[in-house]
């Protein structure tokens, strides 16, 4: 959900865990920069698996994101589930406010696209 290209985990060896750091990198308008976030809530059971981040004060953005898998075991299906609630931090980001919220959208549409090439459906919270 993360191997876009342009947006990727700096440390994919990191375990979904509470307290654990994700660092993402963005490459946005030519260059690239490094968010950090706190897993805050982990889920794994066999239904469902994902978890809810927290940004960090090393991060543009100040808020939540939620990353979420779920199998229906009626259908079979796989449905992917991304939610993100976030305001800018600083003044800078203020200023830029369109142009990040135009690449959390980006993040958005082509994290779904890349879920769905990997056999996920969107659900209806996507």
């Amino acid at each position: 959900m993360f191997n876009l290209g342009w947006v990727r985990v700096a440390n994919p060896e990191a375990i979904i865990a509470v307290g654990q750091l994700v660092a993402v990198e963005v490459h946005a308008l030519g260059i690239w920069s490094l968010n950090l976030s706190r897993v805050t809530q982990a889920v794994d059971s066999p239904t469902r698996f994902g978890f809810i981040y927290a940004t960090t004060e090393m991060h543009v953005e100040q808020g939540e994101e939620r990353f979420l898998l779920e199998f229906d075991l009626a259908s079979g299906d796989l449905f992917y589930q991304l939610e993100a609630v976030s305001r800018p931090r600083n003044s800078l980001a203020w200023l830029g406010f369109p142009v990040t919220r135009s690449f959390q959208h980006r993040f958005a549409r082509d994290s779904h696209r890349r879920m769905l090439e990997e056999g996920c459906s969107m659900s209806a919270q996507s």
